[in-house]
């Protein structure tokens, strides 16, 4: 019997939230562009997730819990001035 794998949608806002989080201090208005959309999109997938592993007995909530986390730390970056001055 194989087990089922843990959440993709969890996976998926993981990376997508690292990738937005590592952007974000790139100046002149582009990594408050690509960072804070790529945080967006993280954020709605982290949901996505949390939602999906309630279903999946609590499969895959740790990538979704951590996506949020890089999502309020890409947000945070924003607020002080990340991406947006030099």
């Amino acid at each position: 019997m194989q087990t089922k794998r843990s959440n993709p949608w969890g996976w998926w806002a993981f990376w997508i939230g690292l990738l937005g989080l590592i952007l974000m201090p790139i100046p002149l208005f582009v990594g408050l562009i690509l960072g804070g959309g790529l945080a967006a999109v993280a954020a709605i997938l982290a949901v996505i997730a949390l939602f999906k592993s309630r279903h999946a007995g609590g499969r895959g909530i740790a990538p979704a819990v951590v996506a949020g986390v890089f999502v309020l730390l890409t947000y945070g970056g924003i607020s002080i001035g990340g991406g947006v001055i030099w």
